[in-house]
């Protein structure tokens, strides 16, 4: 069987740099790198793990800290993150609070002090000045996903000017009754994500000198059936209905193109739907959306934590620095149109 010495005489380096090479730990050079994997490949040469863990310090182990997987979001970006620390070879430990303060206390108190990880990502959680106390109390890399944290290194899409690019984009077309579904008071935690898309939206209005009509202000809980229970109630009263709505989420758009469907009416002609996402389904849906690209942030995230760690390389793509927000796209589809003339 192959060993370490093995490989250093045929890359003609040394083992120092075999090992750097194929853990990850340290700076090797692209040509050195590329000669030793050759080279650990022809003689079929596995570095132990464990024994050069035991050597660095090193677990090559990341924990991400969720409040859930079954959302679109959180999938997707649990999705980049894996994929890219994958590419690393790097292990992943997955923590789910499951909304749950109990859940999360025993995330930062135990969990996380227990586990040998070499970072931590974080998602869409606004931690306490405890946490983060726990947090550094272990001397591990922080990266903070979704919202803006105190000397922590962030990864973040604007939500207020999306939603006010969004409800800009309704302005522009013509509509002036415009209504909001955004997220019920229980998702209202953290970051406070359906608070700013629904201020993006106020904001767009006011600009335009265009009232809000509190009845079209609706909340749901971001699937695609509790947004159709709502938005099918608001669209059959009587009393006049809107042309145009901006949906904090395209599950919840979906529900609501489904809800106009149902009543008959034509879209978009009688009613416009934009929602906030880039979710797959809204091609399919002729949905104009927002996209903010999940998949994308959770990979930025890494690569974020592999600078902390000082493993970055020139091929990854370089995440946007902590006072920036990540990019996003306004894809225009058919859902979005002029109101109709009656």
């Amino acid at each position: 069987m192959a060993s370490i010495k093995d490989v250093a005489l045929r890359a003609g380096v040394s083992v120092a740099t075999v090992s750097r090479a194929l853990s990850g730990n340290g700076k090797v050079s692209a040509a050195s790198r590329e000669a030793v994997q050759r080279a650990a490949k022809d003689l079929g040469y596995v570095l132990s793990y464990n024994a050069s863990s035991l050597a660095s310090g090193r677990s090559r182990n990341i924990g991400i800290v969720m409040p859930t997987v079954s959302r679109w979001y959180y999938a997707n970006v649990l999705q980049g993150a894996t994929q890219e620390l994958n590419e690393r070879g790097y292990d992943l430990t997955l923590y789910n609070t499951s909304g749950e303060q109990r859940h999360r206390d025993a995330v930062f108190q135990d969990l996380l002090m227990r586990q040998r990880l070499d970072g931590v990502i974080t998602v869409t959680l606004k931690l306490t000045d405890a946490e983060l106390a726990q947090l550094r109390a272990v001397n591990k890399p922080l990266v903070a996903l979704g919202g803006l944290l105190p000397e922590v290194d962030t990864i973040r899409v604007d939500d207020f000017n999306i939603a006010s690019l969004a409800t800009e984009h309704l302005i522009s077309l013509g509509h002036r009754n415009i209504a909001f579904l955004g997220g019920a008071d229980v998702f209202n935690v953290d970051f406070n994500l359906p608070t700013a898309r629904l201020d993006g939206f106020e904001y767009a209005m006011d600009q335009a000198d265009l009232a809000v009509n509190p009845q079209w202000l609706l909340d749901a809980d971001f699937t695609m059936a509790g947004a159709h229970q709502k938005v099918r109630s608001m669209l059959s009263n009587p009393r006049g209905r809107p042309t145009a709505m901006l949906c904090a989420s395209d599950e919840m758009a979906f529900g609501a193109l489904m809800a106009a469907r149902d009543l008959g009416l034509s879209l978009p002609g009688d009613f416009s739907v934009i929602g906030i996402d880039g979710h797959e389904l809204g091609e399919l849906f002729g949905l104009t959306t927002v996209a903010q690209h999940p998949s994308a942030q959770g990979e930025a995230a890494v690569a974020r934590m592999m600078e902390l760690l000082d493993e970055s390389t020139s091929e990854a793509a370089a995440p946007a620095p902590a006072d920036e927000f990540f990019p996003t796209e306004f894809v225009l589809r058919t859902s979005t149109a002029p109101p109709a003339t009656h």
